[in-house]
């Protein structure tokens, strides 16, 4: 099986099949690449690897393969805390005091840093203390979409994986591969738009499926210059939660947005912002996007979903 289920980057996987199969493991990788760009893939495919016990490494059949790929393996370990938007230099320390703890099951013990661009210098540089002097059997897993943000003298440590951009073709096979029912212009938007990474492609079709009625009644009511329409659409939204209020109108603004970059000629993956691409003027819609911007921003400062709605309606008409 090996490294066939990261698509593209045939250079870096036969890097890492070579080095594997000589039994060759960092301590630190360094995973680099955008958002979308197959971090989390490869770094599970790296850990399955390492801990395989079966042959072609990762052989993605043996048992722990399999409980690295589901999230189960107790050698391998994530640190991270979602609902904060740094790493935290106390979750950092305590992965620094149980690296010393012996493997439960294997000989190698792997921690994998989701998000290595948000820890702050005191939580690198705790780090730095473990990457200076690591057990024999300890692997830490960096991810980052900004190497910048890293101490030069974390990356200097650190075996660093930079992951490319897809071809064309790979892209495109894959997305008709995921979206099935995607009509062809959806798909090639979607190439064109991600930069060669499937992650940013496959969001953008997601994007662009099924959406809430209040928003394709949005779409058609603006672009159709209809006030009445969008005064019909936003007057029951007046009683909605602050929440699915900034919610929607967010979704609203990324159409607005991807509109007018439609305009400058790259293509929408999205029907609505073709749509509002066709009938709105490139002044109109960044006139547009700046009233949706304000709105939500209202809303997040606590202005009544009433008085936001208000706004709209004449700011939209």
């Amino acid at each position: 099986m090996s490294f066939s289920a990261l698509l593209g980057n045939d250079q870096l996987k036969r890097n890492l099949e070579a080095s594997l199969g000589k039994n060759h493991i960092s301590h630190f990788y360094l995973i680099s690449g955008p958002v979308g760009s197959g971090k989390h893939t490869l770094a599970r495919l790296l850990g399955a690897a390492i801990l395989c016990q079966g042959r072609g490494k990762p052989c993605l059949g043996c048992g722990p393969c399999r409980k690295v790929m589901d999230g189960s393996h107790p050698d391998f370990i994530t640190v991270d805390d979602p609902e904060k938007k740094t790493v935290t230099v106390d979750l950092i320390r305590d992965a620094r005091a149980d690296i010393y703890i012996q493997p439960n099951e294997s000989d190698h013990k792997i921690y994998l840093f989701p998000r290595a661009q948000d820890m702050g210098l005191p939580g690198q540089n705790a780090l730095l203390k473990v990457l200076e002097e690591p057990p024999k059997y300890g692997v830490f897993l960096l991810l980052t979409d900004n190497p910048d943000k890293l101490l030069p003298t974390v990356r200097s440590r650190c075996t660093e994986l930079k992951l490319l951009p897809l071809s064309e073709d790979v892209l495109s096979r894959q997305l008709r591969a995921d979206f099935p029912q995607a009509a062809e212009a959806d798909i090639s938007a979607a190439v064109e738009r991600s930069g060669g990474f499937l992650g940013q492609a496959r969001q953008l079709l997601e994007g662009g499926g099924a959406v809430p009625p209040q928003t394709e009644a949005f779409v058609r009511a603006f672009a159709a210059r209809d006030a009445l329409a969008l005064v019909q659409t936003l007057v029951p939204m007046e009683k909605w939660k602050r929440d699915a209020l900034q919610e929607i109108l967010a979704a609203w603004l990324e159409l607005t947005e991807s509109a007018l970059v439609s305009r400058s000629g790259l293509h929408a993956a999205s029907p609505l912002a073709r749509e509002l691409s066709r009938m709105r003027s490139g002044p109109e819609l960044h006139a547009a996007a700046q009233a949706l911007r304000k709105a939500r921003d209202y809303t997040a400062a606590n202005v009544s979903p009433a008085a936001v709605c208000g706004y709209l309606a004449w700011a939209l008409r």
